[in-house]
């Protein structure tokens, strides 16, 4: 999961993976398959452990804006932590991938996708709960957020300190009020 969060899908080589899990060739096919499968289970690990803080503060928040603020958070802490590559795994684990890679590409794009989704989905949850107004634009507010996160990975990646990526979340929740009384143009959703 390290080498590709760190490297990225193309930019690991099956000996990288045959070398820092100690195994042969054969063993690594006899477990894995194949290097693409391989990397679908490292996504997933680490949807399950890296991402699950974020999920949490999502998920756990009495309202919507502290569930995004907590996420916001949370990605801050796990796109830092020490020890650990900078950045998100499914944000830049195979942003850029050859023709011959297609369903990598595909398959990351339909994990960043999830995030958003979810994001919508606890948005729409705050306007049942009555926190955001029935008129905000549920996909234009979880599209903006998503491309925090998004920006925030890139920004940990290149060397950016805890500090500039809270500030960046200290302007992100400080549109909050604007985003969640003015309901802005609708985007595209498909």
């Amino acid at each position: 999961m390290e080498l590709f969060w760190a490297r990225g899908y193309e930019a690991t080589t099956l000996t990288d993976l045959q070398q820092a899990m100690g195994i042969n060739p054969p063993s690594f096919y006899a477990a894995f398959g194949s290097k693409e499968q391989l990397f679908r289970e490292a996504v997933q690990l680490y949807t399950q452990t890296e991402g699950a803080p974020m999920t949490r503060a999502l998920t756990k928040a009495p309202t919507a804006r502290a569930a995004i603020e907590g996420l916001l958070r949370a990605a801050t802490t796990s796109f830092r932590r020490p020890g650990k590559p900078r950045g998100c795994l499914v944000v830049l684990g195979a942003i850029n991938c050859s023709d011959a890679n297609a369903d990598i590409a595909d398959f990351m794009r339909d994990q960043r996708a999830r995030r958003h989704t979810v994001i919508q989905e606890r948005l729409r949850q705050g306007i049942a709960d009555g926190d955001l107004p029935p008129t905000l634009d549920v996909y234009a507010t979880a599209a903006f957020y998503t491309t925090i996160i998004d920006g925030l990975a890139i920004k940990a990646r290149d060397g950016a300190s805890r500090g500039t990526l809270q500030t960046i979340v200290d302007y992100a929740m400080a549109t909050w009020d604007t985003l969640t009384i003015i309901t802005p143009p609708h985007l595209d959703s498909r």
